[in-house]
């Protein structure tokens, strides 16, 4: 046999030249369980992980794996600052309880409001003061006709709202929101200070996709990879400030 032969030209086969016969189980297909480790700490219900290149996973890929019960591991080809905006909108896709809302300044403007609404892809914001204080709510609905965006936000926001605070369980927020024919529920202390949000579209989404891969926060989970430069320590920091679930170490090289 020639070295072209041998090394080179062979036999091979692709998923569609092979076919699995059936067999007789006495497994049901509601019995099968998927469920693995992605790291000691982080388990995940469908064993796939999305890789780290530019050209697979950013926060989009990250979010949708996650719901399926899978996990994302966010490229580092891109600075350090959008890497970790993109574990952010990872985090803040959905939140049973959203503990650290976006927010905007009572003198803020309309277009500032907007800004948020696109750069976070959220519906609605909290409004408070300079010392926190929640002072009313702004959603898209009020929005959608101003032409003027250079109008303050407190003409247009809602600043009779219900609230809740840190004992509201889950299943009590849902029956609130359905009762008052609202979907977001802002949470405070006993003070009026903002401390959470809750919305309807989390409650549903929970209840949606039970194999969602997410935090003890409710939060879905994401990793994000880093290499070997110099300021790969900085990275990482920022990484864990952004809540990223796990590092990944990401090099070319064995």
């Amino acid at each position: 046999m020639s070295f072209l032969e041998d090394k080179i030209v062979y036999e091979g086969l692709t998923f569609d030249d092979v076919l699995i016969l059936p067999a007789y189980s006495e497994v049901l297909p509601r019995e099968v369980d998927l469920s693995s480790m992605f790291s000691r700490n982080i388990p995940i219900n469908t064993p796939i992980v999305s890789a780290a290149m530019d050209t697979v996973t950013e926060a989009d890929m990250a979010i949708a794996i996650a719901r399926e019960g899978g996990i994302g591991v966010i490229h580092k080809n891109m600075s350090i600052e959008k890497q970790a905006s993109q574990v952010k909108r990872v985090k803040r896709a959905e939140n049973v309880m959203i503990s650290d809302p976006i927010t905007i300044n009572l003198n803020a403007t309309i277009a500032e409001a907007i800004h948020l609404m696109l750069e976070y892809k959220i519906g609605g914001i909290p409004v408070i003061d300079e010392n926190g204080l929640l002072k009313g709510i702004v959603t898209n609905r009020d929005l959608r006709f101003e032409n003027n965006h250079n109008r303050k936000i407190t003409e247009v926001m809602t600043s009779k709202l219900i609230t809740t605070n840190h004992l509201t369980d889950l299943k009590a927020a849902a029956r609130i929101l359905r009762k008052h024919k609202i979907e977001k529920l802002p949470m405070v202390d006993e003070n009026g200070k903002l401390v959470g949000l809750i919305t309807y579209k989390d409650i549903t989404k929970a209840k949606d996709r039970p194999n969602s891969c997410k935090d003890e926060k409710g939060r879905l989970r994401v990793c994000a990879a880093v290499g070997i430069a110099s300021n790969t320590m900085q990275r990482v920091e920022a990484l864990l400030a952004a809540s990223a679930d796990a590092i990944v170490v990401d090099t070319a090289h064995a």
